[in-house]
């Protein structure tokens, strides 16, 4: 399975309702040890959250990595010093191999875990790179059984398409339980706080729900079927006709549910 490109612009359409999980999940991060504090930003993407990172700790050097060319260079744009007197920079880097060259404060990651198979395998080197005290946060979506993610893989499996994208969408086992989380957390020695929680997003403007999984799940479909128009359309307009049966306009807008899975571990001191 071949990496997804990614459209940054298509990404942030959405922006406001994708950022409040992280909002979320940084509420919960307790003080960093580092003066000033260190951190990394695994899948920073577009680096619009990454930039909440200066907003919390306005002091700290913080570096976010993708590895998606076209979100890094629009990161880009938020790179440089920061008002707090910080700084913030990117790099390329793949998750899957990434480990930390030095000590960091904090290593947090919103929304790409999933796209890491065995993810909870790197945990051990991630919270080995953190100084004592530091914390280890992350975000990962828990709505693979949703309709939005179980009509695409459907239609994906259907014979239309299977022999060119039957293995190319993630499967419900793209994420764990908040309890095997905890237990994977808790092994390695620090103090875990779980929890989930599922967002009802109001969205407006036609075909909501395609627009929004256009711009992340639908991305590895769009990619394999890229040199085909003709097959791409034609999923598209299943799949919208699926997606508008499964989740009608209201009166205000389309009600979206997402269930997300959030994780604050803590190194002992």
């Amino acid at each position: 399975m071949s990496a997804p490109t990614w459209d940054p612009a298509q990404y942030l359409r959405h922006a406001d309702h994708r950022a409040r999980p992280f909002t979320d999940l940084l509420a919960r991060v307790p003080d960093l040890p580092g003066t000033p504090p260190r951190i990394a930003d695994l899948g920073c993407g577009p680096g619009n959250v990454t930039t909440l990172l200066a907003e919390r700790w306005p002091t700290a050097h913080i570096t976010g990595y993708d590895n998606s060319p076209e979100m890094l260079s629009r990161a880009e744009a938020h790179a440089g010093p920061t008002p707090g007197g910080g700084r913030l920079d990117f790099a390329p880097a793949d998750v899957r191999t990434w480990e930390p060259v030095r000590p960091y404060d904090l290593i947090v990651s919103n929304a790409t875990l999933q796209w890491v198979p065995g993810h909870v395998d790197r945990f051990a080197d991630w919270i080995a790179g953190l100084t004592p005290g530091g914390t280890f946060a992350f975000q990962v979506p828990g709505n693979f059984d949703a309709p939005s993610h179980r009509l695409m893989r459907e239609l994906a499996h259907s014979a239309r398409w299977r022999d060119r994208l039957a293995d190319t969408l993630r499967h419900d086992d793209a994420v764990l339980a908040p309890e095997t989380y905890l237990e994977h957390l808790t092994a390695l020695g620090c103090t875990a706080d779980v929890w989930e929680t599922t967002y009802i997003h109001l969205l407006t403007g036609e075909d909501p729900v395609l627009d929004w999984v256009k711009g992340t799940g639908l991305r590895p479909v769009l990619t394999a079927l890229a040199d085909d128009p003709g097959e791409r359309k034609a999923f598209l307009d299943a799949y919208r006709t699926a997606l508008r049966e499964a989740y009608p306009a209201g009166p205000y807008g389309t009600p979206f549910p997402f269930r997300r899975i959030f994780a604050v571990a803590r190194k002992t001191a």
